[in-house]
């Protein structure tokens, strides 16, 4: 018992430190970029102009703390974020937590819609490649699941937008919704919102679906050789009850982790996606705020982004010892 609640300790105090080493370089890190947030990037000169005078820049650093030192400003912001306090964007003049939760709907309903749809046609895929063991079929889900997941994912998504909505004109070139449109019904609505998210999300799935194939794939061909298999083959037992009652049933624990601990990456490739279609959610907002070196937007978004994959790695150490006890 000692032991189990000093290992929880232990557990415990890594996350506290991770996380306390994450709001720090949170913090810091914008800040080592050029320019402020009263300055903006021009392309076309290549250069750093401005569109406030100085005593306005000199009043906006004042009020928001700027012209303090970077000790005391860090000092701040720890105070504030233990409050529950995580500013309030000088750009979009609005607290940044109402900005990205307004954001965050659109990027959390393409994350897990990704996740779900990726791991269902692993698993399926992985399950069958591992009963097709060395065979055609095999061979052919193998090679092109994991040249597919190699692929990034912006880099799929620029495909997919030059082919379906540019050439094919089968989708729309950009945005979430389409605008200035009357709609008649929610059903109108919805058709249009999955419309216009299709090709994002279509773009996910091709670039996660390899990792859950090959993790349920890998578990599988293990189970498969267990005696237990043996015996459910030599009773006559249809296939399918074979490997998905029997087999997948004892292989499904790491993948059921890895769908948690997949969001982190899964995130990661959204934001890109999200800035190849000019989707509306947390991705196109975090280059609208680095781009505008807005401090406290690109902190918060950072921060909530860091404490979603926390909280998912958690959950997946809980439900794996969950789900098999020998890990405990």
């Amino acid at each position: 018992m000692f032991f189990m609640i000093q290992e929880r300790f232990i557990k415990i105090r890594s996350y506290i430190i991770t996380f306390l080493c994450i709001i720090t370089l949170n913090f810091f890190i914008p800040r080592l970029m050029p320019g402020d947030p009263f300055t903006f990037l021009s392309a076309e000169e290549g250069q750093i102009h401005t569109t406030f005078s100085y005593e306005d820049i000199q009043r906006y650093k004042s009020y928001y703390g700027l012209e303090q030192s970077l000790g005391r400003q860090y000092i701040n912001y720890i105070n504030n974020l233990f409050r529950g306090n995580l500013g309030y964007s000088i750009a979009y003049k609005e607290e940044v937590v109402t900005i990205i939760k307004n954001r965050m709907v659109w990027t959390l309903s393409l994350v897990v819609a990704a996740i779900f749809f990726s791991s269902l046609i692993g698993v399926i895929l992985g399950s069958l490649s591992a009963y097709k063991r060395n065979t055609f079929l095999d061979k052919i889900l193998y090679f092109d699941l994991i040249v597919l997941s190699e692929i990034p994912a912006f880099l799929i998504a620029l495909l997919l937008l030059f082919f379906f909505s540019a050439h094919l004109k089968l989708f729309p070139l950009s945005g979430g919704i389409s605008h200035f449109t009357a709609f008649t019904s929610f059903g109108e609505k919805a058709y249009d919102v999955l419309h216009h998210g299709t090709l994002p999300l279509l773009a996910l799935i091709l670039t996660r679906t390899g990792t859950f194939y090959l993790l349920t794939r890998n578990s599988m061909i293990h189970i498969l050789e267990k005696d237990y298999m043996r015996t459910a083959r030599g009773k006559g037992l249809k296939k399918g009850r074979i490997l998905f009652l029997h087999g997948l049933k004892n292989a499904i624990p790491p993948v059921v982790t890895r769908i948690f601990l997949s969001l982190g990456s899964i995130l990661g490739g959204a934001v890109l996606v999200e800035n190849v279609f000019r989707y509306p959610g947390v991705g196109s907002l975090m280059r609208e705020a680095v781009f505008l070196r807005d401090y406290p937007l690109i902190q918060g978004i950072f921060l909530i982004m860091t404490l979603l994959v926390i909280v998912m790695n958690y959950i997946a150490e809980i439900l794996y010892k969950k789900m098999d006890p020998r890990v405990s």
